[in-house]
């Protein structure tokens, strides 16, 4: 199957969606596909005559590791000579038509609020992962938590911060948990203990975005559920248990080896986890997802699990959380990407 591996892109996460897709295509390739690594915002430049030839591939590609830092968009920006449109690069569109299926390994942006699975449904382009609408929906943490809460599943209560519009500071709890309302890796957030804390982390947040979530700080184990399947056929993987090495589950400690340990199973009861995980099908099932997600969690000590957010295309590097997940069940790296292209097919053919 000729296989278009979408990464890269504009978003802050870029640098992690590389490395997902060079996994994520030497994976596909292993399993005997023609894939090919598309970054999104650059394209490719002078494709051959024949787009075929640029499926016509042998060996694999070579590692790539995530920096420490996010990257630098606007030198990123200035470094393209041309593109489709702003935020995707040249022949991109012609590419993904010319696949039999185009592989999502993009993180933040529009490759994850819905914007391009919009643009390829209208462009009758098949892709891997959730719909558009389960996209937009999981992408805007505030209407996300809203669903929860309206399913009767529990998350922290929180406030929106908008540029331009005064916050009530003063009577909003601390401590607090400050963070882009559509951001993801944990670029943005901070930790807030006390108010003079809590106006200068809205005031630098609104250098992400125009929207801040300001949410109650909960404290507790940091718990990820998988989710996988397709409308009635969905699994709930093994918890994994994230326990960072110094201060908060932040970028570092995501992307950098050793930084974190990743326990699975997690180390709590099975009614527990059996709990947490139905709570997980519970937020795939209200956001309207498919074929993948990755739900988060904080358990407090009193059993109540709160749930997060909803990562839509979670991260597939050497140090994510859903492939070791999969692996604990018996589905090695390869064995997961192949089974996200077939549920992503199987959704196709029932669209």
């Amino acid at each position: 199957m000729n296989i278009v591996v979408l990464a890269g892109g504009l978003s802050p996460e870029r640098d992690v969606s590389l490395s997902t897709g060079t996994m994520v295509t030497n994976a596909l390739r292993k399993k005997g596909h023609n894939a090919i690594l598309v970054d999104l915002f650059f394209g490719v430049e002078s494709p051959p005559a024949s787009i075929e030839e640029l499926f016509q591939i042998n060996g694999l590609l070579p590692p790539c590791s995530v920096p420490e830092a996010a990257p630098d968009l606007e030198a990123v920006r200035a470094s393209r000579k041309s593109g489709f449109s702003d935020q995707i690069g040249s022949n991109v569109p012609e590419l993904c038509r010319a696949a039999d299926l185009c592989f999502l390994a993009l993180h933040g942006g529009i490759g994850e609020n819905g914007s391009l699975q919009s643009f390829f449904d209208l462009c009758g382009i098949r892709y891997t992962g959730s719909p558009s609408i389960g996209c937009a929906l999981a992408m805007d943490k505030s209407v996300s938590k809203s669903l929860f809460r309206s399913e009767g599943i529990l998350t922290a209560n929180w406030a929106v911060a908008r540029r331009g519009v005064p916050f009530d500071a003063e009577h909003f709890p601390v401590p607090c948990v400050v963070k882009p309302n559509s951001g993801g890796s944990s670029i943005g957030v901070e930790i807030v203990r006390d108010r003079a804390a809590l106006k200068a982390a809205i005031e630098a947040g609104f250098a992400y975005e125009d929207e801040l979530i300001v949410e109650e700080y909960i404290s507790g184990m940091e718990l990820s559920a998988g989710v996988l399947g397709s409308g009635g056929d969905l699994t709930a993987l093994p918890l994994i248990e994230i326990v960072p090495k110094h201060g908060f589950y932040d970028y570092q400690h995501k992307y950098q080896k050793g930084w974190t340990d990743e326990i699975v199973p997690a180390r709590i009861s099975e009614s527990l986890t059996g709990m947490v995980q139905e709570a997980a099908l519970q937020a795939f099932r209200a956001l309207k997802l498919d074929v993948y997600a990755r739900i988060d969690f904080l358990l407090t000590q009193d059993g109540r699990a709160y749930c997060l957010e909803a990562n839509t295309l979670p991260g597939m590097t050497p140090t994510s959380l859903l492939p070791q997940e999969a692996e604990h069940i018996g589905l090695d790296y390869a064995s997961l990407c192949e089974t996200i292209v077939t549920y992503s097919l199987k959704r196709g053919e029932e669209a």
